[in-house]
């Protein structure tokens, strides 16, 4: 997909509106909430902009950021350390495959009986499918605000010079690990491509869910990644053998992207913001979905949810008035155009108010707009060993991308660790 050069317009927030009810001003005069969020890299200026417009329509009610925690996980330590010190805020974004953990220890509040007090949620713009995001077991953590689909990131100038056709850009893995191959063979320095595996284990998910496996079994009690698991460590073998990936960090990858040195880069669609605005002139940035591995294959969903952590009551309805803006089309609307996520609010998906002309006039975010019927949930381990769990997969996975094992030897061994650390009982 072609990139357009048109600049991304600020939300035209007086012209949209809210499409759902919001709590009487009134009842939440005289509010300062306090407003947590991770990766102020990918979220200061959307979370600026969505304080402006919510107080905008809630007069009442101050929002209040205290400094933003760097990831996901260090968010989530954060909580963690407040729930038992105090100094909780009174909303939190948390990444997906955490909020398991805050909800088996009562940190979070359930907001089903908020929900079912506002009527149906699908006319808000929330399905069941994107409330299960959210959800764990029968408790309705949050709100999902951000999601995201693993897409493919290509620099089409790189391709052209590699006798590939920038149009039909192949859509299965032999077909992208022999254009990577090309590509590495132009020499003068120019790299492959990356398939961004270190941080965490998500995606790795995607090739395991890809395969149709998944990662433990029903009963959660064992580790299933099985044969299919297999595949998908062979599949990163082959990125390297095949592909000629060299191993690269995630940073050094996006550098040599940069500057035009590094040909394709599988990653999370919340890319896009960063990577127009960091390309340089000998970049043709264009994006497409992800290639098929199995039909019946699936993508995992990245992105946070919107959490109620104040116990107080009064405090609970300026809290959730928040949620329901950040999760509703207009807040979705500003999370998009400043991020690339996808949104979580079917209501903005074809609404020329919201993003539908948005998505026509930037093909950039389509791919991932696409792939919405193919994301499942970014699975979240049980007890209290999920971050080592995840680790424990990173650090496995660096072992093929390295060659220091072979995917049958990373299979045996990551199976056995992971084991180790699952509830015993």
């Amino acid at each position: 997909m072609k990139l357009t050069r048109r600049l991304l317009l600020a939300t035209p927030l007086a012209a949209a509106p809210l499409a759902m009810p919001f709590l009487s001003r009134g009842a939440l005069a005289a509010t300062e909430l306090s407003v947590h969020y991770p990766m102020p890299s990918f979220f200061k200026d959307v979370m600026d902009k969505l304080a402006v417009a919510f107080q905008k329509e809630n007069p009442g009610i101050t929002v209040r950021f205290p400094a933003p925690s760097p990831t996901y996980e260090d968010g989530l330590q954060q909580v963690i350390r407040q729930a038992a010190t105090g100094g909780l805020p009174d909303i939190s974004f948390q990444g997906l495959n955490r909020l398991r953990f805050l909800a088996e220890r009562d940190i979070v509040v359930d907001v089903a009986p908020l929900l079912a007090k506002d009527g149906d949620p699908a006319k808000a713009g929330w399905t069941p499918g994107i409330l299960a995001l959210a959800q764990v077991g029968a408790k309705q953590t949050g709100l999902t605000f951000s999601a995201s689909n693993p897409i493919c990131y290509y620099n089409a100038n790189l391709v052209r010079r590699a006798g590939g056709d920038p149009d039909k850009f192949p859509t299965d893995w032999d077909g992208v690990l022999a254009l990577a191959a090309r590509i590495a063979a132009l020499g003068d320095g120019i790299s492959s491509m990356h398939y961004r595996w270190p941080g965490d284990d998500w995606m790795f998910s995607a090739l395991l869910y890809g395969y149709g496996a998944h990662m433990l079994s029903a009963d959660e009690t064992k580790v299933d990644f099985g044969q299919p698991g297999l595949h998908a460590l062979q599949l990163l073998d082959r990125m390297v053998k095949v592909g000629k990936m060299p191993p690269l960090t995630s940073e050094a990858a996006f550098q040599a992207f940069y500057a035009g040195k590094l040909g394709i880069i599988m990653g999370t669609t919340a890319y896009i913001g960063q990577f127009q605005k960091s390309i340089g002139p000998q970049v043709e940035l264009r994006t497409t979905r992800m290639p098929i591995i199995t039909p019946g294959g699936k993508l995992p969903t990245g992105g946070n949810a919107v959490v109620m952590l104040t116990k107080d009551p009064a405090r609970q309805q300026a809290a959730w008035a928040f949620m329901r803006f950040a999760a509703g089309p207009v807040g979705q609307t500003i999370m998009v155009r400043g991020t690339g996520y996808v949104p979580s609010n079917t209501l903005t998906l074809h609404d020329d108010r919201y993003l539908g002309a948005f998505y026509r006039e930037n093909p950039l975010f389509r791919p991932a707009e696409e792939q919405i019927p193919l994301m499942q949930p970014w699975y979240a381990f049980p007890g209290s060993n999920g971050v080592r769990i995840t680790q424990t997969i990173v650090d496995n996975l660096a072992r093929i991308v390295e060659q220091r094992a072979t995917p049958e030897q990373v299979l045996a061994d990551m199976t056995a660790q992971v084991q180790k650390l699952l509830p015993r009982a």
